[in-house]
């Protein structure tokens, strides 16, 4: 199933939790009660940097700290900088503000039809149906919500949301976010499937959520009923680095891909912890070889106290570079930039196009060959001049 030189990369096991019976540790359930919440219970666990205890003071008045026993069990504990950790466990870093960062620096609030539900691009909508995930990621652009720990005080009002989708005939597609929302019931998940999917301009319906990575065990047959029932329910899931990506993700995206959910990945570029080529490429690989398609590569958003996670954006077009014609398309995300603001996500790529003219494209290639490609204009037919870029052998 797994390559024999990664075997031990892909599995991590209980850990620190080994005395825990295999039932209670595959129950998702269990795995929420059992979070490590507080700076008293990460301490008895393992030695924080000086950086990494006032963050996680912080915390408590930007966003919460929470870490699910399975995911905390990837983390180094002997290594500072391991990516997983940076990820999770807050730093001091969270606590300096930058000039150019915002409490919402995608203009959410400024584009919300009603309450929770953001209705930016004209035949979309986001509807976001939770405050609360498995785990906190210390760069989250909705950290003036997700967790309550700034009084934002986010109550969805699902009937309100539903009536605004079923009032606006143009939106054919809807984006379930939060929060996460499969920490939602089997029940209420089922419930709200079942309504959007009542809608009959709804043509199509997206997860986001980070839950197969910090929760794998929540992928259950009862959930698997419920994406069935309501299919194809596309799902985008959030994988940073190749050490997330485990058996257990494995086995959660099997199961999805099995109930018919279609998945992709966004990331988000990270200094320090994914900004480079090797990684890069690594994350793609395994993603497609978990089903999962490649499909966002974020900018960091410039969110309050993020800046010690953000990268040059040539950063990210030189991964993207590297990725091209090194490996399938099917590996090569879109690289983004979530315009500040509320401008909505940018395509930023690599220049591949050298000159357009009246008769030709000029390109290069991954390699930086020159290539050129006629325009309709410049075709030669029926004996008349024919441009020099074209062999003489296809002319016999």
């Amino acid at each position: 199933m797994y390559p024999e030189d990664r075997r031990e990369d892909w599995y991590r096991g209980q850990g620190l939790w080994s005395g825990v019976s295999e039932s209670d540790w595959g129950d998702w359930r269990w795995q929420l009660r059992n979070r490590i919440t507080t700076l008293e219970e990460l301490e008895e666990r393992m030695e924080l940097t000086r950086e990494e205890r006032e963050g996680c003071l912080f915390a408590r008045n930007k966003l919460s700290m929470a870490i699910t026993p399975y995911f905390f069990n990837l983390i180094d504990r002997e290594d500072p900088d391991c990516p997983i950790r940076r990820q999770v466990i807050p730093s001091s870093g969270e606590m300096v503000r930058s000039p150019e960062e915002m409490l919402d620096p995608v203009g959410e609030e400024g584009s919300m039809g009603v309450d929770g539900l953001v209705h930016r691009y004209p035949d979309r909508c986001l509807f976001l149906v939770t405050n609360v995930c498995a785990a906190y990621c210390r760069y989250c652009t909705r950290s003036r919500l997700v967790s309550n720990a700034q009084g934002y005080d986010f109550h969805p009002n699902y009937e309100n949301a539903i009536k605004y989708i079923e009032e606006h005939t143009e939106i054919r597609d809807v984006l379930l976010s939060g929060g996460d929302p499969l920490l939602l019931s089997d029940r209420k998940l089922d419930y709200l499937l079942g309504r959007l999917r009542a809608i009959k301009h709804v043509e199509f319906i997206r997860i986001g959520s980070r839950i197969p990575v910090f929760l794998p065990q929540r992928v259950t047959p009862e959930l698997q009923e419920v994406f069935r029932r309501h299919g194809p329910v596309w799902m985008s899931i959030h994988v940073n680095h190749p050490s997330e990506c485990t058996e257990e993700l494995y086995g959660a995206t099997e199961r999805l891909s099995m109930a018919g959910v279609p998945l992709g990945n966004q990331s988000v570029l990270l200094k320090g912890i994914n900004d480079d080529l090797k990684t890069m490429r690594s994350l793609m690989h395994r993603l497609l070889m978990m089903r999962v398609r490649p499909y966002y590569l974020y900018q960091g958003d410039l969110i309050t106290g993020s800046r010690h996670f953000r990268t040059d954006v040539r950063k990210g077009l030189e991964i993207i570079e590297g990725l091209r014609g090194h490996s399938t398309g099917y590996a090569v995300p879109q690289f983004v930039v979530d315009a500040p603001g509320g401008g909505g996500k940018i395509p930023v790529n690599p220049e591949y196009v050298k000159e357009i003219s009246d008769t030709e494209i000029v390109m290069r290639n991954y390699e930086g060959k020159i290539y050129r490609y006629p325009l309709v204009a410049g075709l030669g037919t029926n004996g008349k001049s024919v441009p020099d870029w074209v062999p003489e052998e296809v002319l016999v």
